[in-house]
C-alpha cells in the first residue's frame, strides 16, 4: 500500500485509539482484580470476627488454623467447633458485615448434627429484607466431611456486585469502543469517497482531453473552409460554417471550464500572484461581454480609477467574466449588469448586480455547488454544466477571499466578492 499523508494519519489515529482502549482494558482488569481482593478480604475479616465472638461466648480458645474455608468465589464454610444459636449467628453476621460496609445480599445455612443435613437459615439483602424467594437457593449448601459444628455463607450476587462496582470503568470502555467503531466506519467512508473522487477526476480529465483533440481539428478545418471563395460566395454555406465555428468555440469554453474545475479540485492549480489594476481588468471584462452579448448592457463604476491588488490576474479575469456571463444568461431579454468597486473597512467589495428575475430562496444557497443549475421559468433547458459559479468560489477560496450572493429588493441578484486588505497593494 502506498503510504501518503492520509494513510499515515489514519494509521496513527487507529494505533492511538487501539492503544488507549488497550490501556483501558488493562486498567479495567486491574480494577476488577483489586475489587475481588478487597471484597474477599472484607468477607474474611467479617467472618473471622463472627468466629471470634462465638468462641468468646463459648469460652473456647481460638484454633491455630483458620476456621474459614473459601470453597468458591461466593461460597464460604466456617468451622466454629462448638454449638451456637442460629439467631445469634444471624445477629453477628449482620453486625460484622455492616462494620466492614459489605452492602451485599447473602444467605446462610447451619449444619444440623441430628438430621445430618444443612439447615437453611435466611436470605438477607442489603436493604434489610429477610426474604427473597426468587434469589434464595436452599440446595446450594452442601455438607462438608470432617466437620460437625459449622455454618456456610453464600453471596448470590457477588459477581454482579463486581460489575456494578466497576460501572464507571465499563462506561469508559464502552465509550472508547464506540469511538473506535465510529472512527473505523468514518475512515472506510473517507477512503471510499476518496476513491470515487479520484475516479471522477480521472474521468473528467480524460474525457475533456479526448474532446479537445477532435474539437481542435473541427475548428481548424472550419476556419480554413470559411475562407474559401466558394463558401464566401454562398450565403447559406457561410452561415452554416459560422454556426459550426461558434458552437465549437462554445464547446471549447465548456471544456476549459471543466478542466479548470478539475484542476482546482485536485489542487493542481498554482496561483501566479502579481500586482495589477483591478479596474482595468474589470473594464476589459465589460468590453468583452458587451462584444459577445450585443443585447446586454454592462456598466462599471469605481470610486477610484486605480485599485491595485495582488492576485492571479488570469483567474481573476475568468471569475469576473463567469459572474457577468452567468448574470446575462439568467437575465432578461436585454439584461443590465452593473459592476461596482467600493472601499470597505476590511478591504474592497466587488459587486455584480443584474436586473433579472432573481433566484428562488430554495435555490440561492446552492448556486455555488458543483454541477448545480438553477431552474429557469422561461426555459426548460439550461445552458452549461453548472460549474461556472463553483469555479468562481474555488478561485476565491484559493485567494482567501469571501463571496456572497443575495436577492435585491424588487428584482435581480447581487454577487459580492470581498477582497481583504492583505490582497490590496
Amino acid at each position: 500500500m502506498k503510504f501518503n499523508t492520509l494513510n499515515i494519519i489514519v494509521l496513527v489515529g487507529l494505533i492511538a485509539i487501539v492503544g488507549v482502549i488497550t490501556m483501558q482494558l488493562v486498567m479495567l482488569n486491574q480494577a476488577y482484580t483489586f475489587e475481588k481482593k478487597e471484597l474477599g478480604e472484607k468477607i474474611h475479616f467479617a467472618l473471622q470476627d463472627v468466629v471470634n465472638k462465638i468462641y468468646r461466648d463459648n469460652k473456647n480458645e481460638l484454633p491455630n488454623t483458620s476456621p474459614i474455608k473459601k470453597v468458591s468465589e461466593d461460597y464460604y464454610v466456617v468451622n466454629v467447633d462448638d454449638v451456637f444459636e442460629a439467631d445469634i449467628l444471624e445477629f453477628y453476621l449482620k453486625n460484622e458485615f455492616q462494620k466492614v460496609k459489605l452492602d451485599m445480599d447473602y444467605e446462610y445455612a447451619i449444619y444440623n448434627c441430628g438430621s445430618d443435613e444443612m439447615m437453611y437459615g435466611k436470605y438477607i439483602n442489603a436493604m434489610g429484607v429477610k426474604k427473597n424467594d426468587k434469589l434464595k437457593c436452599k440446595n446450594c449448601f452442601t455438607k462438608r466431611a470432617g466437620l460437625v459444628y459449622y455454618f456456610a455463607v453464600r453471596f448470590p450476587q457477588l459477581r454482579y456486585n463486581y460489575i456494578t462496582s466497576l460501572q464507571q470503568y465499563w462506561i469508559y470502555t464502552g465509550v472508547l469502543f464506540l469511538v473506535l467503531v465510529i472512527y473505523v466506519y468514518s475512515v472506510i467512508l473517507l477512503l471510499k469517497q476518496k476513491k470515487y473522487t479520484e475516479l471522477q477526476k480521472d474521468f473528467i480529465n480524460n474525457m475533456t482531453h479526448e474532446f479537445k483533440t477532435p474539437l481542435s481539428s473541427i475548428l481548424i478545418a472550419s476556419n480554413y473552409a470559411a475562407k474559401q471563395e466558394a463558401i464566401e460566395s454562398n450565403p447559406k454555406l457561410s452561415k452554416y460554417l459560422r454556426i459550426i465555428i461558434e458552437q465549437s468555440n462554445k464547446l471549447n469554453q465548456h471544456i476549459e471550464r471543466i478542466l479548470s474545475v478539475a484542476k482546482t479540485e485536485s489542487g493542481v492549480v498554482s496561483l501566479e500572484k502579481k500586482e495589477f489594476n483591478v479596474v482595468e481588468t474589470l473594464d476589459l471584462v465589460k468590453e468583452n461581454a458587451g462584444l459577445k452579448f450585443d443585447k446586454a448592457t454592462v456598466t462599471l463604476q469605481s470610486s477610484s480609477p486605480d485599485y491595485l491588488i495582488k492576485a492571479d490576474e488570469f483567474h481573476f479575469y475568468n471569475i469576473a467574466y463567469n459572474v457577468v456571463e452567468n448574470a446575462i444568461k439568467y437575465g432578461s431579454d436585454r439584461p443590465n449588469i452593473a459592476i461596482s468597486i467600493n472601499e470597505e473597512h476590511k478591504g474592497l467589495a466587488l459587486r455584480f448586480t443584474d436586473d433579472g428575475p432573481g433566484i428562488h430562496p430554495d435555490h440561492i444557497d446552492y448556486v455555488f455547488d458543483r454541477f448545480y443549475r438553477v431552474p429557469r421559468q422561461d426555459k426548460s433547458e439550461i445552458e452549461g454544466f453548472g460549474i461556472g459559479l463553483f469555479y468562481v468560489k474555488k478561485i476565491c477560496e484559493l485567494h482567501g477571499w469571501k463571496i456572497s450572493i443575495h436577492n435585491n429588493e424588487g428584482n435581480g441578484v447581487t454577487i459580492t466578492i470581498h477582497i481583504p486588505k492583505s490582497s490590496i497593494v
